[in-house]
């Protein structure tokens, strides 16, 4: 007996049902999340490496790590500035800025010499990524102390110790200038080098301490000089001057005019209120004698 064929029929699959936004946002929910989570730990962790604040006085200089490397013709100005995390953002201090600096130099003597000087610098701005590619961020300690104490050893070695202990302000001049030259060609301003003290060995400081003493008694003694002989000129002045007078006059008088001078006098006296006693009968030649007191003396 055989067996009936079997009919087996094809059920249609289901139709997929369309998905709405909603539930595709809450299936991908927690990939959106998680992404947050990581964005903002990426910006917390790097955010120092991003934003880049740069103060006033400051200006900054960018390396490119994927690039060009020190960007040299760009300067970044003070405010907030964006970078990506990867490069770096290196700040610095544009302003005129005060180094003060101990150093020991040798005479021409072969004495040593410790100066105490002040240094007033800054990086000029418009070279700034050169400095930086070329120098970097210490440029005082490998430029501009060396230049300055190479400029002074070297002029402090061809001066005497007497012209040390006493510089010159035309010396220091041209120690500053001819170290401000040379500090251009690396992209630093050089203001000023101060000369704040200059210390000599101790004997050789007493001893020069003591001429200087003497020095100004010297001086001192001299201008006493000079006022005694101004003083004698002028007492000499004073008494030619008064002998011509004499002469003049002792030229001038005449027993006539001394006679009528006498009269006068006698006239005048004769007419105060006071009492005394004329006597006119004296030589020719000679003035009245006129003896004068009170009238109680008269009385006696």
């Amino acid at each position: 007996m055989q067996n009936a064929p079997i009919l087996i029929k094809n059920k249609k699959s289901p139709k997929p049902m369309k998905s709405s936004p909603e539930s595709a946002i809450i299936r991908y929910l927690p990939y959106l999340i998680t992404s947050i989570l990581i964005l903002i730990l990426f910006m917390v962790f790097f955010w120092s490496y991003i934003f880049i604040t740069i103060k006033p006085g400051e200006a900054g200089i960018l390396y490119k790590r994927f690039g060009q490397g020190t960007i040299t013709d760009k300067t970044y100005h003070e405010g907030l500035n964006l970078i990506l995390p990867w490069d770096i953002m290196y700040i610095y201090n544009v302003r005129t800025q005060q180094y003060e600096h101990k150093m020991k130099a040798i005479s021409k003597e072969g004495l040593n010499v410790e100066v105490n000087m002040s240094i007033r610098y800054n990086p000029e701005l418009e070279t700034l990524g050169i400095l930086h590619q070329n120098i970097g961020p210490d440029y005082l300690q490998k430029i501009i102390i060396p230049e300055v104490e190479s400029n002074i050893r070297e002029r402090f070695g061809n001066l005497d110790i007497n012209n040390i202990y006493s510089p010159n302000p035309a010396l220091l001049e041209d120690i500053v200038n001819f170290t401000m030259n040379k500090l251009e060609r690396n992209y630093i301003s050089l203001q000023n080098v101060a000369i704040l003290r200059i210390t000599l060995p101790q004997t050789i400081e007493a001893i020069m301490e003591k001429k200087v003493e003497y020095k100004e008694i010297a001086e001192a003694y001299e201008y006493r000089i000079k006022g005694e002989l101004f003083e004698a000129n002028r007492k000499l002045t004073e008494a030619n001057g008064i002998k011509a007078f004499n002469d003049v006059v002792n030229k001038s008088l005449t027993d006539e005019i001394l006679k009528w001078q006498g009269i006068q006098a006698t006239i005048a006296i004769s007419n105060s209120n006071n009492s005394k006693v004329v006597i006119i009968g004296n030589k020719s030649k000679e003035m009245p004698i006129i003896l004068g007191g009170d009238s109680d003396t008269a009385k006696r």
